[in-house]
């Protein structure tokens, strides 16, 4: 008797949660809707260009034509263009909200400011926060909207962002970089607070910018490590012959080369280190950006996204594009989190791989030049980091005591790490150099 009531209630239990998925009727995981209605232009906020001039906001609303739901998941499309050019109408972002439209999420696609000069590294780091600033704002104004008006009947629960290129990396930065120290190389914490702070100041104050997930199509983030396990869940797909944003690591080159940025694969490693719920699809030999001219990678793509999606939104659906297996090795670099503590992950098949620390120490420090390094264990050489986590020299130092010459480098702070020939390396000491 107790087995036949365990099997109805089991049994119960399932057609009550089948009943009550979001997929129901194939919602979400099908085109349930034949149309869209687009609103175009809408007012989400303003703020001040790179050259002191107002800018007004706006983004394009796309909803299923006749759709009677009043809780819809919401995806905010950011559009590349290397922070220079590019609209909310580029092809790439209006295919994404047009097929997401007809499988019953309300999609925006948004302007967020573009511009700067010149084009160096320091420049267009700010143009990274301008955006990101911008893209915070448009979350709130859905926020805003749904405690006030509710005119776009939007489950604030289930708001995702995601975009290309330069819209990518806009959306990363919003989903991982949450404190503004951890930009401190790039820009003095008085520079950020004149621009805002990390927040910004674009529109909709005091509403929330929490999202649930966030969709890279072919973007980077400034260091891998701003990731945590707690962190929102990640979709990434990439080409490996990108030679605007690298796959791996390496410098953006949108014509002029700018900064070094951990690509897609160096996320998907860092995903996998610290246990953070990432799905990495890789394009074979496809340069930036492959699905934007390509309608079969396009296909391939919208399929990829709808399976991440589903699975967020809690649906039992059979995936229509699986991962497939990244393609070249990441190697995670040593670098300080805010704290001035070292982080050094490794990735395995398994997980994290075990880290042999070995203490050492190193002095003068802060030195004019000359390093001397003892540590309690062998090694054969000694490399040494700027703080972005750039290798910048390797020497052979298998003796306590022996000199490390850095008088040709800036003043400034770097990072040292220790390794033995079998490939161990020594946690990471920080020092100064200065002149």
């Amino acid at each position: 008797m107790k087995l036949l009531l365990g099997l109805f209630l089991t049994a119960f239990y399932a057609l009550s949660l089948n009943a009550q998925s979001p997929c129901t009727d194939g919602r979400y995981a099908n085109d349930v809707f034949n149309d869209f209605v687009k609103t175009s232009n809408i007012t989400f906020g303003q703020n001040a260009t790179w050259t002191g001039g107002q800018y007004t906001l706006k983004l394009d609303f796309y909803e299923p034509e006749g759709d009677t739901e009043t809780e819809r998941p919401l995806l905010i499309w950011v559009h590349g263009g290397s922070f220079i050019g590019g609209s909310k109408t580029d092809p790439d972002m209006v295919a994404f909200s047009e097929r997401f439209t007809k499988k019953g999420y309300a999609c925006a696609s948004i302007d967020y400011r573009i511009g700067f000069f010149p084009i160096d590294s320091a420049n267009a780091v700010k143009a990274v926060v301008r955006a990101t600033q911008d893209l915070k704002a448009a979350i709130r104004f859905f926020y805003k909207d749904k405690q006030t008006a509710n005119t776009y009947k939007i489950d604030t629960n289930k708001i995702f962002i995601g975009g290309s290129s330069a819209g990518a990396i806009t959306a990363l930065h919003v989903a991982y970089l949450d404190d503004a120290c951890e930009i401190e190389d790039y820009l003095s914490q008085s520079t950020i607070a004149s621009m805002g702070g990390i927040e910004g100041t674009s529109g909709n104050p005091g509403y929330s910018s929490t999202i649930q997930g966030v969709i890279n199509g072919c973007g980077a983030l400034a260091r891998y490590s701003w990731m945590e396990a707690d962190d929102v869940p990640l979709c990434s797909f990439h080409g490996t012959a990108d030679g605007v944003v690298t796959y791996n690591r390496g410098i953006v080159n949108p014509g002029v080369p700018l900064m070094y940025l951990d690509g897609s694969r160096m996320l998907h490693e860092r995903a996998c280190a610290i246990g953070l719920e990432e799905y990495f699809y890789t394009y074979q030999g496809a340069g930036h950006v492959p699905y934007a001219s390509n309608s079969g990678l396009m296909n391939l793509t919208i399929n990829f996204i709808r399976d991440f999606l589903v699975l967020q939104l809690g649906c039992n659906e059979t995936p229509l594009q699986p991962e497939n297996a990244p393609s070249e090795e990441a190697l995670l670099y040593a670098i300080d989190d805010c704290d001035g503590n070292p982080i050094i992950d490794e990735c395995t098949l398994s997980g994290m791989a075990e880290n042999e620390e070995k203490s050492f120490s190193i002095f003068p420090n802060p030195s004019s030049g000359l390093l001397s390094v003892n540590a309690d264990f062998e090694f054969d050489k000694a490399s040494v980091f700027n703080i972005q986590g750039q290798k910048l020299k390797t020497q052979v130092v298998a003796l306590n005591g022996t000199k490390i010459d850095l008088s040709k480098f800036k003043a400034g702070s770097y990072l040292i790490q220790l390794e033995k020939s079998n490939g161990t390396v020594s946690k990471t000491l920080k020092f100064e150099l200065i002149k």
